[in-house]
C-alpha cells in the first residue's frame, strides 16, 4: 500500500556504524519514485549525533543515507554567528552616533546629499533593531509579537535597500549631471520613494496573507534548527527580498560604473605624472566608501544561492555587519575635512586683510 502526506512526520533512526568528520554531514535521502525515472531526493529534516542519524518524512518508500560535503563546521557557524551580532551591534551603536552628529552640526544638516545619508542611516539603524532580537522573539510564546518583528524587519530591510539606490540615483546627478538639473521637492521625493515603496510591498503582503510574517527557520532546510520571525513563505521571501535587491543591486552597479568613469575622466586626466599616484589612492578610498553606500558588498548574498564558500560567508557577514560603522567613520571624517577648510579660508581671509 502507498503511504503519503502524513499530518505527523515518520520519525526513522539508524545508527553510525562510522565515524564522521567535520567536513562532512549526513544527509536522509528517498527514492522518489512517483516519475518516470527514479530518482533520490532529501527528506524534510535530518538530524545527527555522535551515535544516530534520524530521518523524518510523510511518507514511506527506500530510504538513505548520504555523506556530503559539510556547508559549514559547526565551529565556523558560532564564528559568523559572533561576528555578525558584534558587528550589528558595533554598527547601531555608531549610526545612532551619526545622527546625533547630523542633528548637532548645522554644516551637515544643511547638506542635501548628507540628509540622504542620514536616512540610509536611519533605515540601517531600523534594521539592526528588528535583526538582533528577532531570534529572541521567535522563542518566546507570542505569535502576534514575532507578527510585528518580522513585518517591520522586512519593511527596515527593504528601506535599506531602496535608500541605497537613491544613494546612486543621487550621486550620479551630483557628479555626471551636475549641470542644469532642478527638481521641485526634492529630497521630498526621494523620501516618499525611500520610505513609501517598501510600506506599499509590506501592506500588499499582509493583505495578500497575513501568515505570510511569522517564525522561520534561518536555513529552509533545516527547521528544527535556529529560527527568527521574518518571512516564512520561500517564494514570497524571494521575490520581495531578493528580487528587490537584484534590481538595486544591477542599477547601483550601473551607476558605480557612471562614477568610476566619471572619476577617471576628469580627475586623472586633469593631473600630471607626479600628482596621480595620490590622486588615485584618495579616489580610490573615495570610490570604497561610495560602494558601501551603494551596497555593493551586499551583492555577495547571490553566491550564497550557489553554495557560497568559508571566506564567501566571512567577507558577506564583516562586511555588510559593519555597514554602519563605515558610514559613521565617513561622517567623521568629512566633518574634519570642513573644519580644516574653514580653518584655511579664516586664515587666508586674515592675511589678505593684513595685506590691505
Amino acid at each position: 500500500m502507498e503511504v503519503s502526506g502524513l499530518n505527523e512526520s515518520i520519525k526513522i533512526t539508524l545508527n553510525i556504524t562510522t565515524g564522521i568528520n567535520e567536513s562532512q554531514k549526513p544527509v536522509c535521502v528517498y527514492l522518489n519514485t512517483t516519475g518516470n525515472n527514479t530518482r533520490v531526493k532529501e527528506c524534510d529534516n535530518t538530524e545527527y549525533n555522535k551515535t544516530h542519524i534520524t530521518c523524518f518524512s510523510n511518507h514511506l518508500t527506500y530510504f538513505g543515507v548520504l555523506l556530503v560535503s559539510a556547508d559549514l563546521s559547526p565551529k565556523d557557524q558560532e564564528i559568523l554567528f559572533y561576528i555578525t551580532f558584534i558587528g550589528c551591534g558595533i554598527s547601531l551603536l555608531a549610526l545612532v552616533l551619526t545622527v546625533l552628529l547630523f542633528i548637532t552640526k548645522r554644516k551637515l544638516r544643511g547638506d542635501d546629499s548628507k540628509k540622504i545619508h542620514i536616512s540610509l542611516a536611519v533605515s540601517l539603524i531600523l534594521l539592526n533593531v528588528h535583526f538582533l532580537p528577532s531570534q529572541a522573539v521567535a522563542e518566546t510564546s507570542s505569535n502576534e509579537l514575532c507578527f510585528y518583528m518580522a513585518l517591520l524587519l522586512h519593511y527596515s530591510l527593504l528601506t535599506s535597500f531602496t535608500w541605497m539606490a537613491l544613494e546612486g540615483f543621487h550621486i550620479y546627478l551630483l557628479l555626471v549631471k551636475v549641470f542644469n538639473i532642478y527638481v521641485r521637492r526634492y529630497l521630498f521625493k526621494l523620501s516618499v520613494v525611500g520610505w513609501g515603496l517598501p510600506a506599499v510591498i509590506v501592506s500588499l503582503m499582509v493583505i495578500i496573507d497575513k501568515d505570510l510574517y511569522g517564525r522561520t527557520p534561518v536555513v529552509s532546510s533545516r527547521p528544527n534548527e535556529t529560527t527568527i520571525c521574518y518571512i516564512t513563505d520561500e517564494t514570497a521571501k524571494m521575490v520581495t527580498t531578493m528580487g528587490v535587491f537584484g534590481l538595486v543591486f544591477l542599477f547601483n552597479v550601473i551607476m558605480f560604473g557612471v562614477i568610476v568613469k566619471w572619476f577617471v575622466d576628469n580627475t586623472f586626466s586633469k593631473q600630471d605624472g607626479r600628482k596621480k599616484c595620490n590622486v588615485a589612492l584618495r579616489e580610490v578610498l573615495t570610490l570604497l566608501v561610495l560602494m558601501v553606500l551603494l551596497g555593493l558588498s551586499w551583492g555577495l548574498i547571490f553566491f550564497s544561492l550557489f553554495k557560497l564558500p568559508a571566506p564567501g560567508l566571512y567577507a558577506f557577514c564583516i562586511l555588510n555587519s559593519l555597514q554602519g560603522f563605515v558610514i559613521f567613520v565617513y561622517f567623521v571624517l568629512h566633518l574634519g575635512k570642513s573644519k580644516a577648510s574653514a580653518a584655511a579660508f579664516n586664515t587666508e581671509t586674515q592675511i589678505c586683510s593684513i595685506k590691505n
